[in-house]
C-alpha cells in the first residue's frame, strides 16, 4: 500500500488520526491553542465515517458526555487546553473509577489562571499525579513531534481498551500549531464489538450498572485495591522512553515533549565543544520510566532536567536516581520556550564551572 503523507498542523494531524482510528464520538469545547481539533473534526469527520462531533456548552459538559458515551463501549474522546482540563477533573476522576476507556487530549498553555495561549508544560502534576480527587492514574503519553501527535491517537485507544482506563495525550500549544510532514495511517472501520461491561441496553433481564459511587467503605477499598493492581500492571508493561546518545554520556539532559527536541540540539552543541551529553526522553509520563532512567544515568556525572515550568518532572527524576547524582534544573515559565544555547549554558554553569553571565 502506498504511503500517504501530508503537511499538517499538530492539532489537525491529531484530529485526522482520530477519524482514521475509527473514533465514534468527540465532545469538546473550543479553547486556544487546541480549537483546530474541534474545527477539523466538525468539518471532516461525520460525512466520512459517521463519527459524532458535538460542541458542548462547557468543558464540564463535554467530559460528562465522554463519561456517558464511554460507558457504551465506544471509542470516544475530548480535547482541551489547561484551564479547560482543570474544569474536567471531577469527571475524569469518575471515569477512572468507573474504569471506562477514553482519550483526553491536553494541548497545554501557560498558567496559572487564564494565563497565556503560549505553550507550557506546567500541567505535568495535574496530568501525571491525578488532578482530581481520589487515588487514580491516567495513562499519559507525551509526543515530541507532529508525527507522534498523530501516531499516539490509535495507540491511546489501544491502551484505553486494553486496561479500561482513560488515556491522556499531553502536548502543548507549539506542537499543536506546528506544521510538519505526517505519514497518515489507513482508515480503520468503526467497530461494533460489544463488551460485557458496556451499557448497551437491558438484555435477557440482566442489568449493567456503571457507577463510581459506593457508600460502603469496604467495597470502596476493594475497588481501590483493584485499581492499584491495574496501575502496577500498566507500570510493568507499558513504559516507553527514548535514550539519545546516552551510552557514552558524561551528562544527561532529561526532558519530555517539545523541550526534548530542543535539548537534542543542545546536546549536539555540547558535543561540538567536547562535552559528552545525552538526552533521556520519557514518552510515558505515567507510567514513568524510573528504572530506565536510573540505568541510563549509571555512569554519568550529573543530570540537567529541562522543562517549561517551575520544576515538576524533576521530582520524578530525583526519585529515579536518588541521592547518587547531582540533579540541576532549568525551566522557563509562562509560555517562554528555552533555546538550545541557554540549555547548554546552564549545563556548563551547573557542572563545568561555566559563568552565568
Amino acid at each position: 500500500m502506498k504511503k500517504e503523507f501530508k503537511l499538517m498542523k499538530g492539532n489537525e494531524a491529531l484530529a485526522e488520526a482520530a477519524i482514521r482510528a475509527g473514533c465514534d464520538a468527540y465532545f469538546g469545547y473550543p479553547i486556544t491553542p487546541q480549537s483546530e481539533v474541534l474545527e477539523y473534526l466538525s468539518r471532516e469527520a461525520h460525512n466520512r465515517t459517521g463519527m459524532v462531533v458535538l460542541q458542548a456548552e462547557s468543558e464540564i459538559a463535554s467530559i460528562n458526555m465522554v463519561y456517558g458515551a464511554a460507558g457504551t463501549g465506544k471509542k470516544v474522546m475530548t480535547s482541551s487546553s489547561s484551564p479547560g482540563i482543570s474544569l474536567m477533573q471531577e469527571g475524569i476522576s469518575y471515569i477512572a473509577c468507573a474504569e471506562l476507556p477514553c482519550l483526553i487530549v491536553n494541548v497545554s498553555r501557560g498558567g496559572p489562571g487564564l494565563g497565556t495561549i503560549q505553550p507550557a508544560q506546567s500541567d505535568y502534576f495535574q496530568s501525571v499525579k491525578g488532578g482530581g480527587h481520589g487515588d487514580y492514574h491516567l495513562i499519559v503519553l507525551a509526543p515530541s513531534t507532529v508525527q507522534e501527535m498523530s501516531d499516539f491517537v490509535e495507540f491511546s485507544f489501544e491502551l484505553a481498551f486494553k486496561y479500561r482506563n482513560p488515556v491522556m495525550i499531553l502536548t502543548d500549544g507549539a506542537l499543536g500549531q506546528m506544521m510538519e510532514k505526517v505519514e497518515l495511517k489507513p482508515q480503520v472501520e468503526r467497530f461494533h464489538e460489544e463488551f460485557n461491561w458496556a451499557t448497551t441496553g437491558r438484555k435477557n433481564g440482566n442489568s449493567r450498572v456503571i457507577t463510581s459511587l459506593n457508600l460502603e467503605a469496604e467495597k470502596m477499598e476493594e475497588i481501590n485495591i483493584h485499581l492499584q493492581k491495574k496501575y502496577e500492571m500498566i507500570t510493568k508493561n507499558e513504559i516507553r522512553f527514548e535514550a539519545i546518545n546516552c551510552e557514552d554520556a558524561d551528562y544527561l539532559i532529561v526532558a519530555y515533549g517539545l523541550v526534548a527536541r530542543i535539548c537534542q540540539k543542545a546536546a549536539d552543541l555540547a558535543r561540538e565543544k567536547g562535552i559528552k551529553a545525552g538526552v533521556f526522553r520519557p514518552i510515558t509520563l505515567f507510567p514513568y520510566p524510573y528504572e530506565e532512567l536510573k540505568n541510563a544515568a549509571k555512569n554519568v556525572k550529573g543530570i540537567l532536567d529541562v522543562e517549561m515550568n517551575a520544576g515538576q518532572m524533576i521530582e520524578d527524576v530525583r526519585l529515579a536516581v536518588g541521592n547518587e547524582l547531582p540533579v540541576a534544573f532549568h525551566g522557563r515559565m509562562g509560555g517562554v520556550v528555552p533555546s538550545p544555547e541557554e540549555i547548554l549554558e546552564k549545563l556548563e554553569m551547573k557542572f563545568l564551572g561555566g559563568s552565568n553571565e
